[in-house]
Protein backbone atom coordinates (compact mmCIF):
# COMPACT_ATOMS: atom_id res chain seq x y z
CA UNK A 1 0.00 0.00 0.00
CA UNK A 2 1.31 2.96 -0.97
CA UNK A 3 2.23 5.91 2.12
CA UNK A 4 2.08 9.38 1.28
CA UNK A 5 3.93 12.15 3.01
CA UNK A 6 0.99 14.74 4.33
CA UNK A 7 0.89 17.60 1.41
CA UNK A 8 0.56 14.74 -0.99
CA UNK A 9 -2.52 13.00 -0.06
CA UNK A 10 -4.45 12.97 -2.97
CA UNK A 11 -7.98 14.82 -2.75
CA UNK A 12 -10.19 11.90 -2.56
CA UNK A 13 -12.65 11.21 -5.61
CA UNK A 14 -15.83 9.64 -4.56
CA UNK A 15 -18.08 7.14 -6.14
CA UNK A 16 -21.80 6.18 -6.35
CA UNK A 17 -22.65 5.58 -2.49
CA UNK A 18 -22.12 2.43 -1.86
CA UNK A 19 -22.81 0.36 -4.51
CA UNK A 20 -23.52 -3.78 -3.71
CA UNK A 21 -20.92 -6.11 -3.66
CA UNK A 22 -23.27 -7.76 -6.68
CA UNK A 23 -23.00 -4.93 -8.13
CA UNK A 24 -19.43 -3.97 -8.21
CA UNK A 25 -18.67 -7.47 -8.91
CA UNK A 26 -21.72 -8.21 -11.74
CA UNK A 27 -22.57 -11.96 -10.14
CA UNK A 28 -25.45 -12.98 -8.63
CA UNK A 29 -25.91 -12.12 -4.88
CA UNK A 30 -24.65 -13.35 -1.82
CA UNK A 31 -23.99 -13.55 2.09
CA UNK A 32 -21.19 -10.92 1.36
CA UNK A 33 -23.88 -8.68 0.42
CA UNK A 34 -25.08 -7.99 3.97
CA UNK A 35 -21.77 -6.19 4.42
CA UNK A 36 -21.88 -2.82 2.69
CA UNK A 37 -20.15 -1.93 0.57
CA UNK A 38 -18.01 1.62 -0.11
CA UNK A 39 -16.20 3.31 -2.95
CA UNK A 40 -12.55 1.63 -3.90
CA UNK A 41 -13.28 -1.64 -2.49
CA UNK A 42 -12.76 -4.00 -5.46
CA UNK A 43 -10.02 -5.68 -6.42
CA UNK A 44 -7.60 -3.92 -8.79
CA UNK A 45 -6.12 -6.06 -11.66
CA UNK A 46 -2.76 -5.28 -10.31
CA UNK A 47 -2.82 -5.82 -6.75
CA UNK A 48 -0.26 -7.98 -5.00
CA UNK A 49 -2.36 -11.01 -3.63
CA UNK A 50 -1.96 -13.98 -4.87
CA UNK A 51 -3.62 -15.99 -7.06
CA UNK A 52 -4.21 -18.95 -4.54
CA UNK A 53 -5.58 -16.28 -2.00
CA UNK A 54 -7.77 -14.46 -4.82
CA UNK A 55 -9.34 -18.22 -5.90
CA UNK A 56 -9.38 -20.12 -2.83
CA UNK A 57 -11.69 -23.63 -3.15
CA UNK A 58 -14.98 -22.62 -1.08
CA UNK A 59 -15.00 -24.22 2.60
CA UNK A 60 -18.95 -23.79 3.38
CA UNK A 61 -19.29 -27.34 2.16
CA UNK A 62 -16.65 -28.76 3.73
CA UNK A 63 -17.18 -31.26 6.97
CA UNK A 64 -15.15 -28.53 8.95
CA UNK A 65 -17.60 -25.81 8.76
CA UNK A 66 -20.81 -28.13 8.60
CA UNK A 67 -18.82 -28.71 12.05
CA UNK A 68 -18.82 -24.56 12.50
CA UNK A 69 -22.75 -24.22 11.66
CA UNK A 70 -23.75 -26.50 13.78
CA UNK A 71 -21.97 -24.65 16.77
CA UNK A 72 -23.38 -21.36 15.45
CA UNK A 73 -26.70 -22.87 15.69
CA UNK A 74 -26.69 -24.50 19.42
CA UNK A 75 -24.35 -21.50 20.74
CA UNK A 76 -26.03 -18.12 19.21
CA UNK A 77 -29.83 -18.74 20.54
CA UNK A 78 -27.68 -19.50 24.13
CA UNK A 79 -26.15 -15.60 23.72
CA UNK A 80 -29.37 -14.51 22.89
CA UNK A 81 -31.62 -16.47 25.31
CA UNK A 82 -29.51 -15.63 28.34
CA UNK A 83 -29.91 -11.90 28.52
CA UNK A 84 -33.39 -12.14 28.03
CA UNK A 85 -33.68 -14.22 30.50
CA UNK A 86 -32.05 -11.82 33.02
CA UNK A 87 -34.52 -8.81 31.57
CA UNK A 88 -37.58 -10.99 33.01
CA UNK A 89 -39.56 -9.45 36.04
CA UNK A 90 -39.09 -13.25 37.98
CA UNK A 91 -35.15 -12.52 37.73
CA UNK A 92 -34.54 -11.69 41.55
CA UNK A 93 -32.35 -8.77 40.25
CA UNK A 94 -35.23 -6.95 38.49
CA UNK A 95 -36.22 -4.92 40.84
CA UNK A 96 -32.75 -3.24 41.34
CA UNK A 97 -32.93 -1.67 37.46
CA UNK A 98 -36.58 -1.72 37.34
CA UNK A 99 -37.06 2.04 37.69
CA UNK A 100 -35.24 2.94 34.75
CA UNK A 101 -36.92 1.19 32.12
CA UNK A 102 -39.34 2.95 30.25
CA UNK A 103 -42.87 1.38 28.61
CA UNK A 104 -42.37 0.62 25.44
CA UNK A 105 -43.97 -1.33 22.13
CA UNK A 106 -47.25 -3.50 22.69
CA UNK A 107 -46.93 -3.53 26.65
CA UNK A 108 -43.49 -4.49 26.70
CA UNK A 109 -41.11 -2.19 29.30
CA UNK A 110 -37.96 -0.61 26.91
CA UNK A 111 -34.24 0.03 28.13
CA UNK A 112 -34.29 3.48 27.45
CA UNK A 113 -31.39 4.49 29.74
CA UNK A 114 -28.64 5.54 27.86
CA UNK A 115 -28.72 8.85 27.54
CA UNK A 116 -26.81 8.90 23.63
CA UNK A 117 -29.26 7.01 22.25
CA UNK A 118 -32.35 8.52 23.94
CA UNK A 119 -31.32 11.51 22.66
CA UNK A 120 -31.48 10.57 19.10
CA UNK A 121 -34.50 8.68 20.04
CA UNK A 122 -36.68 11.35 21.54
CA UNK A 123 -35.80 13.71 18.58
CA UNK A 124 -36.09 11.72 15.42
CA UNK A 125 -39.27 13.48 14.35
CA UNK A 126 -37.89 16.82 14.79
CA UNK A 127 -34.44 15.69 13.22
CA UNK A 128 -36.49 14.02 10.29
CA UNK A 129 -38.79 17.24 9.75
CA UNK A 130 -35.54 19.45 9.79
CA UNK A 131 -34.39 17.53 7.11
CA UNK A 132 -37.30 17.21 4.82
CA UNK A 133 -37.46 20.74 5.10
CA UNK A 134 -33.50 20.77 3.95
CA UNK A 135 -33.85 19.08 1.01
CA UNK A 136 -37.00 20.13 -0.23
CA UNK A 137 -35.69 23.55 0.04
CA UNK A 138 -32.42 22.20 -1.28
CA UNK A 139 -33.56 20.60 -4.37
CA UNK A 140 -35.93 23.92 -5.21
CA UNK A 141 -32.89 25.84 -5.10
CA UNK A 142 -30.87 23.82 -7.21
CA UNK A 143 -33.12 23.38 -10.17
CA UNK A 144 -34.24 27.11 -9.67
CA UNK A 145 -30.20 28.61 -9.58
CA UNK A 146 -28.77 25.95 -11.61
CA UNK A 147 -25.58 24.24 -11.46
CA UNK A 148 -24.01 26.97 -9.95
CA UNK A 149 -21.33 25.92 -7.12
CA UNK A 150 -21.34 29.43 -5.69
CA UNK A 151 -24.93 29.82 -5.16
CA UNK A 152 -25.05 26.59 -3.59
CA UNK A 153 -22.40 26.98 -0.76
CA UNK A 154 -24.29 30.33 -0.01
CA UNK A 155 -27.94 29.07 -0.13
CA UNK A 156 -25.80 25.70 2.72
CA UNK A 157 -24.53 28.72 4.88
CA UNK A 158 -27.65 30.53 4.65
CA UNK A 159 -29.63 27.50 5.91
CA UNK A 160 -27.00 26.25 8.26
CA UNK A 161 -27.17 29.76 10.41
CA UNK A 162 -30.54 29.63 10.82
CA UNK A 163 -30.42 25.89 11.76
CA UNK A 164 -27.34 26.38 14.11
CA UNK A 165 -29.70 29.80 15.34
CA UNK A 166 -32.29 27.30 15.77
CA UNK A 167 -30.30 24.43 17.85
CA UNK A 168 -28.45 26.51 19.95
CA UNK A 169 -30.31 29.85 20.52
CA UNK A 170 -27.39 32.80 21.09
CA UNK A 171 -24.36 30.60 21.65
CA UNK A 172 -24.47 30.37 17.95
CA UNK A 173 -23.04 33.63 18.01
CA UNK A 174 -20.17 31.50 20.25
CA UNK A 175 -19.88 29.07 17.62
CA UNK A 176 -19.33 31.98 15.16
CA UNK A 177 -16.94 33.49 16.90
CA UNK A 178 -14.43 30.42 17.38
CA UNK A 179 -15.01 29.58 13.76
CA UNK A 180 -13.99 32.32 12.41
CA UNK A 181 -11.12 33.18 14.57
CA UNK A 182 -9.60 29.24 13.62
CA UNK A 183 -10.02 30.53 10.45
CA UNK A 184 -7.67 33.61 10.53
CA UNK A 185 -5.22 31.81 12.36
CA UNK A 186 -5.10 28.86 9.75
CA UNK A 187 -4.57 31.56 7.42
CA UNK A 188 -1.57 32.83 9.02
CA UNK A 189 1.40 33.53 7.23
CA UNK A 190 4.16 31.32 8.27
CA UNK A 191 7.73 31.37 8.36
CA UNK A 192 10.99 29.38 9.13
CA UNK A 193 10.56 26.14 11.56
CA UNK A 194 7.11 27.22 12.02
CA UNK A 195 5.68 25.52 8.64
CA UNK A 196 6.82 22.16 10.17
CA UNK A 197 5.48 22.05 13.73
CA UNK A 198 2.11 24.12 12.66
CA UNK A 199 -0.21 21.20 12.17
CA UNK A 200 0.93 20.06 15.58
CA UNK A 201 0.11 23.77 16.70
CA UNK A 202 -3.18 23.76 14.92
CA UNK A 203 -4.61 20.26 16.30
CA UNK A 204 -3.00 21.40 19.74
CA UNK A 205 -4.80 24.80 19.93
CA UNK A 206 -8.40 22.98 18.69
CA UNK A 207 -8.10 20.76 21.58
CA UNK A 208 -7.36 23.37 24.01
CA UNK A 209 -10.40 24.81 22.53
CA UNK A 210 -12.45 21.55 23.50
CA UNK A 211 -10.81 21.82 26.85
CA UNK A 212 -11.62 25.58 27.61
CA UNK A 213 -15.49 24.93 26.46
CA UNK A 214 -15.89 21.16 28.40
CA UNK A 215 -14.73 23.40 31.49
CA UNK A 216 -16.52 26.52 31.03
CA UNK A 217 -19.57 24.16 30.01
CA UNK A 218 -20.08 26.57 26.92
CA UNK A 219 -19.43 29.91 27.99
CA UNK A 220 -22.29 32.14 30.16
CA UNK A 221 -23.01 35.59 28.75
CA UNK A 222 -23.89 36.18 31.79
CA UNK A 223 -20.01 35.97 33.49
CA UNK A 224 -19.40 38.61 30.89
CA UNK A 225 -21.84 41.05 32.16
CA UNK A 226 -24.74 41.26 33.91
CA UNK A 227 -26.21 43.08 31.60
CA UNK A 228 -26.05 39.99 28.76
CA UNK A 229 -27.30 37.31 31.56
CA UNK A 230 -30.49 37.42 29.18
CA UNK A 231 -29.21 35.78 26.35
CA UNK A 232 -28.77 32.57 28.22
CA UNK A 233 -32.49 32.30 28.32
CA UNK A 234 -32.70 31.35 24.79
CA UNK A 235 -30.20 29.09 24.23
CA UNK A 236 -32.20 26.73 21.49
CA UNK A 237 -33.32 23.00 21.10
CA UNK A 238 -30.05 21.64 21.63
CA UNK A 239 -28.15 24.40 24.55
CA UNK A 240 -25.32 22.20 25.52
CA UNK A 241 -23.72 22.74 21.96
CA UNK A 242 -19.96 22.18 23.25
CA UNK A 243 -20.95 18.26 23.65
CA UNK A 244 -20.90 17.77 20.23
CA UNK A 245 -18.87 20.60 18.60
CA UNK A 246 -15.73 18.49 19.12
CA UNK A 247 -17.17 17.07 15.58
CA UNK A 248 -17.00 20.53 14.23
CA UNK A 249 -13.31 20.50 15.62
CA UNK A 250 -12.43 18.27 13.38
CA UNK A 251 -13.97 19.89 10.19
CA UNK A 252 -11.93 23.39 11.52
CA UNK A 253 -8.44 21.10 11.92
CA UNK A 254 -9.16 19.51 8.12
CA UNK A 255 -9.29 22.83 6.74
CA UNK A 256 -6.20 24.35 8.70
CA UNK A 257 -4.08 21.43 7.34
CA UNK A 258 -5.81 20.99 3.62
CA UNK A 259 -5.22 24.66 3.67
CA UNK A 260 -1.72 25.11 4.72
CA UNK A 261 -0.11 21.52 2.56
CA UNK A 262 -1.55 23.24 -0.52
CA UNK A 263 0.48 26.55 0.72
CA UNK A 264 3.28 24.83 1.20
CA UNK A 265 3.35 22.26 -1.98
CA UNK A 266 5.46 23.54 -5.17
CA UNK A 267 4.85 19.97 -6.45
CA UNK A 268 2.88 20.90 -10.02
CA UNK A 269 1.22 17.43 -10.14
CA UNK A 270 -0.19 17.38 -6.92
CA UNK A 271 -1.22 21.35 -7.07
CA UNK A 272 -3.39 20.05 -9.76
CA UNK A 273 -5.46 17.69 -7.41
CA UNK A 274 -5.91 20.26 -4.60
CA UNK A 275 -8.31 22.71 -4.77
CA UNK A 276 -7.65 26.36 -6.41
CA UNK A 277 -6.52 29.00 -3.71
CA UNK A 278 -9.51 31.15 -4.06
CA UNK A 279 -11.72 28.10 -3.15
CA UNK A 280 -9.71 28.33 1.05
CA UNK A 281 -12.15 31.21 1.71
CA UNK A 282 -13.98 32.27 4.28
CA UNK A 283 -17.50 31.22 2.93
CA UNK A 284 -16.80 28.15 2.14
CA UNK A 285 -15.35 27.53 5.15
CA UNK A 286 -18.23 28.07 6.92
CA UNK A 287 -20.73 26.26 4.88
CA UNK A 288 -18.30 23.41 5.26
CA UNK A 289 -18.21 23.67 9.01
CA UNK A 290 -21.65 23.87 9.75
CA UNK A 291 -23.02 21.65 6.67
CA UNK A 292 -26.58 20.63 7.78
CA UNK A 293 -26.81 16.86 7.15
CA UNK A 294 -23.61 16.30 8.90
CA UNK A 295 -23.12 19.24 11.59
CA UNK A 296 -24.45 17.06 14.65
CA UNK A 297 -22.39 14.16 14.63
CA UNK A 298 -21.05 13.38 10.96
CA UNK A 299 -19.19 11.25 9.49
CA UNK A 300 -16.63 13.58 8.90
CA UNK A 301 -15.43 14.77 5.57
CA UNK A 302 -12.37 16.83 4.25
CA UNK A 303 -12.82 19.91 3.26
CA UNK A 304 -10.92 19.26 -0.17
CA UNK A 305 -13.77 16.90 -0.60
CA UNK A 306 -16.53 18.73 0.38
CA UNK A 307 -15.64 21.19 -1.86
CA UNK A 308 -14.59 19.05 -4.77
CA UNK A 309 -18.06 17.38 -4.01
CA UNK A 310 -19.90 20.80 -4.34
CA UNK A 311 -17.48 21.66 -7.90
CA UNK A 312 -18.55 18.30 -8.94
CA UNK A 313 -21.86 16.40 -7.54
CA UNK A 314 -21.69 12.88 -7.23
CA UNK A 315 -24.39 10.71 -9.14
CA UNK A 316 -26.00 8.75 -6.53
CA UNK A 317 -28.45 6.29 -8.19
CA UNK A 318 -31.74 5.76 -6.47
CA UNK A 319 -31.12 2.14 -6.34
CA UNK A 320 -28.66 2.94 -3.96
CA UNK A 321 -30.65 5.60 -1.68
CA UNK A 322 -33.98 3.40 -1.06
CA UNK A 323 -31.08 0.47 -0.11
CA UNK A 324 -29.21 2.57 2.41
CA UNK A 325 -32.73 3.32 3.69
CA UNK A 326 -34.00 0.13 3.77
CA UNK A 327 -30.39 -0.37 6.25
CA UNK A 328 -31.27 2.17 8.27
CA UNK A 329 -34.20 1.03 8.98
CA UNK A 330 -33.82 -2.32 9.89
CA UNK A 331 -30.97 -1.05 12.16
CA UNK A 332 -33.76 0.68 14.28
CA UNK A 333 -35.65 -2.16 14.03
CA UNK A 334 -32.71 -4.03 15.60
CA UNK A 335 -32.14 -1.87 18.18
CA UNK A 336 -35.58 -1.55 19.19
CA UNK A 337 -35.97 -5.65 19.49
CA UNK A 338 -32.68 -5.60 22.06
CA UNK A 339 -33.99 -2.61 24.04
CA UNK A 340 -37.57 -4.07 24.50
CA UNK A 341 -35.92 -7.49 25.23
CA UNK A 342 -32.39 -7.65 26.70
CA UNK A 343 -32.13 -4.68 29.51
CA UNK A 344 -28.49 -4.83 29.84
CA UNK A 345 -27.52 -0.87 29.72
CA UNK A 346 -29.73 -0.52 32.74
CA UNK A 347 -28.17 -3.86 34.54
CA UNK A 348 -24.62 -2.43 33.23
CA UNK A 349 -25.06 1.08 35.42
CA UNK A 350 -27.14 -0.43 38.03
CA UNK A 351 -24.27 -3.35 38.53
CA UNK A 352 -27.22 -5.59 39.28
CA UNK A 353 -25.27 -8.64 38.23
CA UNK A 354 -25.31 -10.16 42.33
CA UNK A 355 -25.71 -13.76 41.79
CA UNK A 356 -24.80 -13.96 38.09
CA UNK A 357 -22.92 -16.37 37.01
CA UNK A 358 -19.61 -15.54 34.75
CA UNK A 359 -21.44 -16.18 31.64
CA UNK A 360 -24.43 -14.22 32.04
CA UNK A 361 -21.98 -11.61 33.45
CA UNK A 362 -20.13 -11.77 29.82
CA UNK A 363 -23.11 -11.63 27.78
CA UNK A 364 -24.08 -8.47 29.85
CA UNK A 365 -21.28 -6.98 28.61
CA UNK A 366 -21.29 -8.76 25.36
CA UNK A 367 -24.45 -6.81 24.34
CA UNK A 368 -24.16 -3.92 25.94
CA UNK A 369 -21.28 -3.49 23.06
CA UNK A 370 -23.69 -4.16 20.62
CA UNK A 371 -25.78 -1.44 22.09
CA UNK A 372 -22.96 0.90 21.94
CA UNK A 373 -22.25 -0.13 18.25
CA UNK A 374 -25.67 -0.05 17.21
CA UNK A 375 -26.49 3.62 19.03
CA UNK A 376 -23.51 4.78 16.77
CA UNK A 377 -24.39 2.98 13.76
CA UNK A 378 -28.17 4.51 13.71
CA UNK A 379 -27.48 8.49 13.91
CA UNK A 380 -24.68 8.08 11.54
CA UNK A 381 -26.55 6.56 9.23
CA UNK A 382 -29.23 8.87 9.34
CA UNK A 383 -27.05 11.55 8.83
CA UNK A 384 -25.02 10.05 5.59
CA UNK A 385 -28.60 9.31 4.78
CA UNK A 386 -29.48 12.58 4.11
CA UNK A 387 -26.24 13.87 2.77
CA UNK A 388 -26.81 11.38 0.02
CA UNK A 389 -30.17 12.48 -0.77
CA UNK A 390 -28.76 16.30 -0.51
CA UNK A 391 -26.22 14.85 -3.40
CA UNK A 392 -23.32 14.39 -0.92
CA UNK A 393 -21.53 11.12 -0.25
CA UNK A 394 -19.50 11.17 2.85
CA UNK A 395 -17.32 7.89 4.21
CA UNK A 396 -19.42 4.96 5.24
CA UNK A 397 -18.54 4.95 9.70
CA UNK A 398 -19.77 1.57 10.31
CA UNK A 399 -18.69 -1.20 7.35
CA UNK A 400 -18.87 -4.05 9.34
CA UNK A 401 -21.32 -5.33 12.80
CA UNK A 402 -19.34 -5.59 15.68
CA UNK A 403 -19.42 -9.20 15.76
CA UNK A 404 -17.72 -9.53 12.61
CA UNK A 405 -14.02 -8.44 13.87
CA UNK A 406 -11.13 -10.41 14.65
CA UNK A 407 -8.13 -7.80 13.91
CA UNK A 408 -7.56 -4.98 16.02
CA UNK A 409 -6.22 -2.63 13.14
CA UNK A 410 -9.33 -3.98 10.81
CA UNK A 411 -11.50 -3.68 14.06
CA UNK A 412 -10.25 0.57 14.00
CA UNK A 413 -10.77 0.64 9.99
CA UNK A 414 -13.97 -0.06 9.98
CA UNK A 415 -15.31 1.35 13.18
CA UNK A 416 -16.15 5.27 12.65
CA UNK A 417 -14.60 4.82 9.31
CA UNK A 418 -14.45 8.91 8.43
CA UNK A 419 -12.83 9.46 11.54
CA UNK A 420 -10.55 6.98 11.26
CA UNK A 421 -9.85 8.43 7.74
CA UNK A 422 -9.22 12.26 9.01
CA UNK A 423 -6.68 10.45 12.04
CA UNK A 424 -4.92 8.57 9.26
CA UNK A 425 -4.16 11.82 7.20
CA UNK A 426 -3.77 14.26 9.94
CA UNK A 427 -1.97 12.42 12.74
CA UNK A 428 -0.90 9.42 11.82
CA UNK A 429 0.91 9.78 8.70
CA UNK A 430 2.54 13.51 9.52
CA UNK A 431 4.04 11.80 12.91
CA UNK A 432 6.01 8.54 10.79
CA UNK A 433 2.75 6.27 9.91
CA UNK A 434 4.41 3.17 9.56
CA UNK A 435 7.98 4.33 10.04
CA UNK A 436 7.44 5.18 13.00
CA UNK A 437 4.39 2.63 14.20
CA UNK A 438 4.69 2.23 17.92
CA UNK A 439 4.73 6.29 18.48
CA UNK A 440 2.36 6.86 16.12
CA UNK A 441 -0.21 4.47 17.05
CA UNK A 442 0.34 5.87 21.05
CA UNK A 443 0.09 9.49 19.68
CA UNK A 444 -3.15 8.36 17.64
CA UNK A 445 -4.93 6.63 20.58
CA UNK A 446 -4.16 9.08 23.49
CA UNK A 447 -6.01 11.89 20.90
CA UNK A 448 -8.35 9.56 20.22
CA UNK A 449 -9.42 9.53 23.90
CA UNK A 450 -9.23 12.92 24.59
CA UNK A 451 -11.03 13.90 21.56
CA UNK A 452 -13.95 11.64 23.18
CA UNK A 453 -13.95 12.42 26.48
CA UNK A 454 -11.42 14.04 28.80
CA UNK A 455 -11.46 11.71 31.63
CA UNK A 456 -8.83 9.42 32.87
CA UNK A 457 -11.94 6.42 31.65
CA UNK A 458 -10.90 7.21 27.96
CA UNK A 459 -7.15 7.55 27.98
CA UNK A 460 -7.21 4.31 29.77
CA UNK A 461 -8.66 2.95 27.04
CA UNK A 462 -6.62 4.74 24.32
CA UNK A 463 -3.37 3.15 26.15
CA UNK A 464 -5.15 -0.18 26.27
CA UNK A 465 -5.68 0.11 22.87
CA UNK A 466 -2.42 0.72 21.99
CA UNK A 467 -1.27 -1.98 23.93
CA UNK A 468 -3.23 -4.27 22.47
CA UNK A 469 -2.41 -3.60 18.99
CA UNK A 470 1.35 -4.70 19.79
CA UNK A 471 0.83 -8.53 19.67
CA UNK A 472 -1.20 -8.06 16.12
CA UNK A 473 2.01 -6.28 15.12
CA UNK A 474 4.82 -8.82 15.86
CA UNK A 475 2.52 -11.93 14.93
CA UNK A 476 2.20 -10.09 11.62
CA UNK A 477 6.13 -9.86 11.55
CA UNK A 478 7.12 -13.34 12.66
CA UNK A 479 4.70 -14.96 11.24
CA UNK A 480 4.01 -13.53 7.38
CA UNK A 481 2.27 -15.01 5.04
CA UNK A 482 4.41 -15.12 2.44
CA UNK A 483 6.89 -17.27 4.48
CA UNK A 484 3.86 -19.39 6.13
CA UNK A 485 0.66 -18.91 4.30
CA UNK A 486 0.59 -22.23 2.52
CA UNK A 487 1.29 -24.35 5.37
CA UNK A 488 -2.05 -26.18 6.47
CA UNK A 489 -1.67 -25.11 10.33
CA UNK A 490 -1.28 -21.26 9.27
CA UNK A 491 -5.30 -20.55 9.02
CA UNK A 492 -5.97 -22.78 12.78
CA UNK A 493 -2.95 -20.45 14.07
CA UNK A 494 -4.25 -16.75 12.87
CA UNK A 495 -7.46 -17.95 14.33
CA UNK A 496 -6.29 -18.34 17.62
CA UNK A 497 -4.48 -14.78 17.52
CA UNK A 498 -8.20 -14.07 16.90
CA UNK A 499 -9.35 -15.15 19.62
CA UNK A 500 -6.65 -13.17 21.64
CA UNK A 501 -7.36 -10.40 19.97
CA UNK A 502 -10.88 -10.57 20.00
CA UNK A 503 -10.57 -10.94 23.70
CA UNK A 504 -8.41 -7.60 24.33
CA UNK A 505 -10.24 -5.85 21.95
CA UNK A 506 -13.59 -6.43 24.24
CA UNK A 507 -11.49 -5.75 27.59
CA UNK A 508 -10.49 -2.54 25.57
CA UNK A 509 -13.69 -1.30 25.01
CA UNK A 510 -15.82 -2.73 27.69
CA UNK A 511 -13.42 -0.60 29.87
CA UNK A 512 -13.97 2.38 27.66
CA UNK A 513 -17.69 3.07 27.02
CA UNK A 514 -19.58 0.42 29.36
CA UNK A 515 -18.03 -0.93 32.50
CA UNK A 516 -14.97 1.28 33.53
CA UNK A 517 -11.92 -0.03 35.18
CA UNK A 518 -13.52 -1.15 38.36
CA UNK A 519 -16.76 -2.94 36.55
CA UNK A 520 -13.95 -4.52 34.35
CA UNK A 521 -12.30 -5.75 37.38
CA UNK A 522 -15.15 -6.99 38.84
CA UNK A 523 -16.18 -8.92 35.76
CA UNK A 524 -12.43 -10.70 35.53
CA UNK A 525 -12.27 -11.56 38.84
CA UNK A 526 -15.70 -13.24 38.36
CA UNK A 527 -14.28 -15.31 35.74
CA UNK A 528 -10.62 -15.85 37.20
CA UNK A 529 -11.07 -16.83 40.51
CA UNK A 530 -13.84 -19.78 40.39
CA UNK A 531 -13.81 -23.27 38.70
CA UNK A 532 -16.54 -22.47 36.66
CA UNK A 533 -15.35 -19.14 35.34
CA UNK A 534 -12.68 -20.54 34.13
CA UNK A 535 -14.69 -23.64 32.04
CA UNK A 536 -16.33 -20.58 30.85
CA UNK A 537 -13.46 -19.35 29.25
CA UNK A 538 -12.23 -22.31 27.81
CA UNK A 539 -15.45 -22.99 26.32
CA UNK A 540 -16.21 -19.19 24.79
CA UNK A 541 -12.58 -19.45 23.55
CA UNK A 542 -13.46 -22.53 21.71
CA UNK A 543 -16.86 -20.72 20.41
CA UNK A 544 -14.88 -17.71 19.20
CA UNK A 545 -12.07 -19.87 17.58
CA UNK A 546 -15.09 -21.27 15.30
CA UNK A 547 -16.46 -17.68 15.21
CA UNK A 548 -12.99 -16.37 13.37
CA UNK A 549 -12.36 -19.14 11.10
CA UNK A 550 -15.89 -18.07 10.02
CA UNK A 551 -15.12 -14.43 9.67
CA UNK A 552 -11.38 -15.92 7.65
CA UNK A 553 -13.90 -17.67 5.28
CA UNK A 554 -16.17 -14.94 4.73
CA UNK A 555 -13.70 -12.76 3.79
CA UNK A 556 -12.21 -15.28 1.27
CA UNK A 557 -15.62 -15.10 -0.40
CA UNK A 558 -15.32 -11.47 -0.25
CA UNK A 559 -12.03 -11.92 -2.46
CA UNK A 560 -13.62 -14.09 -4.52
CA UNK A 561 -15.99 -12.03 -5.74
CA UNK A 562 -12.79 -9.06 -6.15
CA UNK A 563 -13.96 -7.36 -2.66
CA UNK A 564 -11.47 -6.32 -0.75
CA UNK A 565 -13.23 -3.67 2.47
CA UNK A 566 -9.66 -4.14 4.03
CA UNK A 567 -10.67 -4.61 7.33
Amino acid sequence: MTEYQPHELPLPVPSPASPSASSLTGKKHSITDFTISIPGSTIRTNTNTSTTTQHSIPRWNTLEFRLYAMVFVLVVPMMTRIPIKLSLPSHPNYWVYENRLSEGWFGHKVDNSDAQYRSFRSNLLPLLTLSSIYLILSHLFSRLSGPSPQKRVKFILGFSISMIILLHGFSSIKILLILSLNYYISKVPLHGGLKKFWPAVLIVLNMGVLFVNERNDGYKFGELHAALGRLDNWSGLLPRWHISFNITMMRMVSFGMDYLWREQNTNQEVLNISLPPEDYNYINYLAYCLYPPLYIAGPIITFNDFIWQIRNPTSISTKSKISYGIRFLFSILTMESVLHTMYVVAIKDTKAWQGDSPAEMSMIGFWNLVVVWLKLLIPWRFFRLWALLDGMDPPENMIRCVANNYSTLGFWRSWHRSYNLWVVRYIYIPVGGSKNTILATALVFTFVALWHDLSFKLLAWGWLVSLFILPELSARKVFKESKYGQQWYYRHLCAIGGVFNILLMMSANLVGFVLGLEGMKVLLVELTSTISGWVFMVFASCCLFVAVQVMFEYREEERRRGIDRRC
